[in-house]
């Protein structure tokens, strides 16, 4: 379990490197995944809040802690009021700190600061993992400064996973043989021992209106290395199988979620 401590300091230390410019992608990232262990919803409009006096290089500095977390035992806090509301729009605590601390830089008014917000809210309420998945990185791509359109776009959250055709010690079986991903990403199968090996899709099997020949090999991997990749737009189960193997029952299943 993480603490609350323990994801202040993260806070605290993430917002200090906002402020130097240094790593957001990379630290705004690690918080986020921070973030998502804390169901934070419904948070009033106006709350006291603490800030938390450090000495950093010999200057005194004052980080904000979220609103409700005291004041960690040994330290000096001093009160502030976070207004919550901004233009007529909940924000959270992280999303307004951040825009606090940048708020003179080129790179703060540049950035969609809304779409960020609902990102991140994205990633506290979602029940569906691809759903939360894909917000978190939109909303690091947005405190990064990428385009709006370019971390709306399908490909932006997009992963790929492995499919091993035939396992290490030759048996005939796809490796897993059942895998789940999210709309938008890619699957890559690589022939691994027993070839040649092909990926063919269940006609039956497959959600309607995807098209069988087209997200099918029409060939086969004849060499070890080989591989064969397909990105998958289309939500729900995909039967496929090995056509040369197919009757020593080299079949496997895709979930896109």
């Amino acid at each position: 379990l993480v603490s609350y401590s323990s994801f202040e300091t993260t806070l605290s230390v993430t917002i200090y490197l906002l402020r130097l410019n240094k790593s957001i992608t990379t630290m705004f990232s690690k918080s986020l995944v921070l973030l998502a262990l804390f169901s934070a919803s419904g948070f009033a409009e106006t709350q006291d809040s603490l800030n938390l006096e450090v000495e950093v290089e010999g200057r005194r500095e004052l980080f904000p802690l979220l609103p409700g977390v005291k004041c960690p035992k040994g330290h000096v806090c001093h009160s502030r009021n976070v207004g919550i509301e901004t233009d007529s729009k909940q924000m959270l605590p992280l999303v307004i700190n951040m825009k606090k601390n940048q708020k003179n830089s080129a790179l703060a008014m540049s950035l969609n600061w809304e779409s960020i917000n609902e990102n991140l809210e994205e990633t506290l309420t979602s029940n569906a993992y691809c759903d939360r998945r894909n917000a978190m990185k939109r909303a690091a791509g947005l405190a990064s400064g990428v385009a709006l359109m370019t971390v709306n776009s399908a490909a932006y959250a997009g992963e790929s996973k492995s499919v091993q055709m035939g396992s290490d010690s030759g048996q005939l079986v796809f490796v897993p043989a059942k895998i789940s991903i999210c709309k938008g990403d890619t699957v890559v199968w690589t022939n691994n021992k027993g070839g040649p090996h092909n990926v063919v899709f269940d006609e039956d099997g497959i959600p309607g209106g995807v098209s069988q020949e087209k997200i099918s090999m029409d060939s086969q991997l004849g060499d070890e290395g080989d591989t064969f990749k397909m990105q998958f737009d289309t939500a729900g189960n995909y039967d496929y199988y090995c056509e040369p193997h197919r009757g020593a029952g080299m079949n496997a299943v895709l979930i896109v979620a």
